[in-house]
């Protein structure tokens, strides 16, 4: 159904719900850009050079309106080149602290200290000569003007604009505006730019960010088929590619705020609304593609390096009941030849669905334990799901020992208590340092109850069945076993006495404004120190994330294999992803070719899709193109809901043929995979790239949405249309291939690479290898 905004702008909107259905479409008016200036700007009363090489500023006020809250008076501006290819501009009040994403998650350096003797009556103090007006870098220039203050980045080597926030009396957005839960800021573009990035969201347009279409960031548990809207992570960068009279020019810009925020792209302008923290800009030159995630990375952290067996194919299900269908899908893949180097476990192995369990019956220990030592002596690996909210039970170790070390958040001043799968949890803090040791030794206890080769964290948005503030029921179970296991069952009421659960802007959270604290941790509930959920909640994943690799990584010293839902910037260092709940549909299909490649660019390279959807049932014919797509996915994985059909890869001749030619090609692949891993980790290059990121100075091609290219001194090109009954895609080379070991650094072998292409009905078109079976020894265990 179309939703008709009052800005005359059209998008799709779905009705929230947990990740696995969406409820009937509803008609809702959403204002996404409002015409209306919300400030009048401040000016700059002061400059000087900062210890470090910086610039230190403060801005004034104005004229004060209550407009979304009080203006705060008075700023503090830093600036600094921190290399010669990153520059930051962090803005924040100049007399009391604020939300940061903590320094201690992503590592950065710290502006200088506020100035507390600055104030109102001291303007005096602060008359410093406010010229020169430009601080130049070996790459960057930054310029400003002082009333009212405005600022502008622009390239040195051919003086671009890469940035500009002045606001003309005729474009439709104000000055800068700071209040203490709205904060604004405008850029102008130029009609050629070609923007890309600010996710995590379905964009049906392709890679590229598309005028008028919104997007908002706030870390989301709504399926991956809601399109526009705000999903399971939250990364504010944008990459800005530019062709001037036959010159290409790359750069990006981050804006590091957990907060909950609305990002409006005219085309010629782009407009951020934030709900709190403050301004921490970094703008990368490039100036190209792979310069800047070179750049960004080496900021936010580069990808963690991926072991080696983590590149065969996976599959998962939620549904394996017990082990005997475990042990099943495993031996059918061995008797149809197709490569299957992991298997998975949702919540189905867990007792009552608590983490860290294991179901006495369906999955009791010793006949696990006899099945992981047949697999692993066969090179295969072994992984299973957690989810961060802790069954409250007092015979329940976990939430014992939970209680003992008050490592929950708390809604004043007791455990916050919300609603998941074991019914009534609590939510570990992963802000507080006693939550990372408590969480630290939980995995080695389940590892010593079961060798677990990885970690699945999911539901960690985070993702609560309940609303508001809520208490167990007295005189009926809850759940009871009965109905969808995803339906709230404890009394709850909503919470809306304070301004972080109902603040004076609203974000178009899952795409139709809903409260901010809908189906998660009420956002008045507090962490570690008072920090507020409100400011916190976009890096819930992220820093749980930090603490699963902490104590997988204490457990044995290799690299750990983490696959987490929720993603904030920075999370690849850590994690791997995949896009979440998708449907079996064409569309769907296409849909996760953008997305994983926007993760490249977020820095989180190793990534990729639920094979064939994970709901409802695929078609026999939609499974044979997905797997010849998947198949490419860095991360490459079959994964299906409860409630659908088994659709592992051997259920149809057809698709067990194409899962045979297309994954053999992968296995064929698989140094060739492992030294872009190597160069992800190194260098930040993505896996899978967008074909901008090498014919960047064509126009056309920066309009080919679905093509994943993969180069290190080769070309190579896998493409999908996501058409139905016409499947055409293309894998080539031209150079040679250099692999390197990451252990020793070594260079194993060169190779060239051959061109395959194909278009015919999908169940003919296979990218042709004589390897069928990766279950010959095919695997490093670093």
């Amino acid at each position: 159904m179309k939703v008709t905004t009052s800005s005359s702008h059209v998008f799709y909107a779905f009705v929230p719900s947990l990740s696995l259905y969406t409820k009937p479409l509803k008609l809702t008016t959403v204002d996404l850009a409002s015409t209306t200036k919300i400030g009048n700007g401040y000016r700059l009363i002061s400059v000087e050079e900062s210890p470090d090489g910086g610039l230190v500023g403060h801005l004034q006020i104005k004229l004060k309106n209550n407009v979304y809250g009080a203006d705060i008076p008075l700023l503090q501006l830093y600036v600094k080149h921190e290399t010669d290819s990153r520059l930051r501009v962090h803005i924040t009040d100049a007399e009391k602290q604020r939300w940061e994403v903590p320094y201690n998650l992503l590592p950065r350096e710290k502006p200088p200290a506020l100035k507390q003797t600055v104030g109102g009556s001291r303007k005096d103090a602060y008359t410093y000569t406010l010229t020169p007006s430009e601080y130049a870098g070996s790459e960057l220039i930054f310029l400003y003007t002082t009333d009212p203050f405005t600022f502008s980045v622009k390239r040195k080597s051919n003086g671009q604009t890469l940035f500009d926030s002045r606001s003309d009396e005729s474009d439709p957005y104000s000055d800068l505006v700071f209040k203490d839960q709205y904060l604004e800021i405008s850029t102008k573009l130029p009609k050629d730019a070609s923007l890309y990035g600010l996710g995590e969201n379905t964009q049906p347009h392709g890679i590229k960010l598309y005028p008028n279409d919104p997007y908002t960031l706030y870390t989301t548990d709504i399926s991956a088929i809601n399109l526009n809207a705000d999903l399971y992570g939250s990364h504010p960068v944008y990459m800005d590619l530019r062709n001037v009279i036959g010159e290409s020019s790359t750069h990006a810009v981050l804006l590091l705020n957990s907060n909950g925020m609305d990002v409006f792209y005219t085309g010629n302008s782009l407009t951020y609304k934030v709900i709190g923290g403050v301004f921490d800009f970094y703008f990368f030159s490039g100036p190209t593609p792979l310069d800047v995630v070179d750049q960004y990375t080496q900021l936010i952290g580069r990808p963690a390096p991926m072991p080696y067996w983590a590149f065969g194919f996976h599959q998962c299900r939620w549904g394996y009941h017990n082990l005997s269908v475990v042990e099943d899908v495993v031996e059918n893949y061995k008797k149809a030849k197709i490569p299957l180097d992991v298997i998975w476990n949702d919540d189905d192995h867990m007792d009552g669905h608590k983490d860290f369990t294991l179901n006495p019956t369906n999955y009791s220990r010793p006949k696990l334990l006899e099945f992981l030592d047949k697999i692993h002596g066969q090179g295969m690996k072994y992984i299973v799901i957690i989810d961060p909210g802790i069954g409250v039970n007092t015979s329940y170790g976990v939430y014992q020992r939970g209680i003992a070390n008050d490592v929950f958040i708390k809604y004043e001043g007791k455990p916050y208590l919300a609603q998941v799968w074991p019914g009534a949890v609590n939510f570990p803090d992963f802000l507080n340092p006693k939550t990372v040791e408590w969480w630290g030794d939980e995995i080695r206890r389940f590892h010593e109850l079961v060798p677990v080769d990885g970690l699945w964290i999911d539901m960690n948005e985070a993702s609560n069945f309940c609303t508001g503030l809520c208490t167990i029921p007295e005189g009926r179970i809850c759940p009871n076993g009965t109905g969808p296991g995803w339906e709230c069952c404890l009394d709850c009421k909503n919470i809306t006495k304070t301004r972080w659960d109902d603040p004076p802007y609203k974000i178009n959270a899952s795409g139709i404004q809903v409260p901010i604290g809908y189906k998660t941790i009420a956002t008045s509930a507090s962490h570690y120190n008072g920090v507020l959920e409100y400011d916190a909640h976009s890096i819930y994943g992220f820093s749980q994330a930090i603490a699963t690799h902490k104590a997988l990584q204490g457990l044995e010293g290799k690299r750990p294999f983490i696959l987490s839902r929720s993603t904030f910037v920075g999370s690849g260092h850590y994690a791997a992803h995949w896009t979440g709940d998708n449907k079996g549909t064409w569309d769907d299909l296409k849909y996760t070719i953008s997305t994983m490649l926007n993760f490249g660019i977020f820095g989180v390279p190793m990534v990729g899709s639920d094979i064939c959807g994970f709901y409802p049932a695929p078609t026999e014919e939609l499974c044979n193109r997905w797997i010849e797509l998947g198949a490419f996915y860095p991360f490459s994985r079959d994964h299906a809901s409860y409630y659908s059909p088994r659709q592992e890869l051997y259920q149809w001749e057809t698709v067990a043929e194409s899962a045979r030619n297309a994954l053999g090609m992968r296995y064929k692949l698989l140094p060739y995979l492992y030294t872009l891993n190597y160069q992800a980790h190194t260098s930040g290059a993505p896996i899978a790239r967008p074909l901008f990121f090498y014919v960047h100075k064509r126009d056309k091609m920066l309009r080919i949405e679905y093509s994943i290219y993969a180069r290190e001194q080769s070309h190579g090109v896998s493409s999908a249309r996501g058409e139905q009954n016409q499947c055409r895609g293309s894998i080539s080379s031209r150079e040679l291939v250099q692999y390197v070991r990451y252990d020793t650094g070594h260079r194993i072998k060169r190779s060239t690479l051959h061109h395959t292409r194909c278009t015919s009905p999908c169940n003919q078109c296979a990218f042709v290898s004589k390897y069928h079976n990766s279950n010959a020894a095919r695997r490093i265990d670093l």
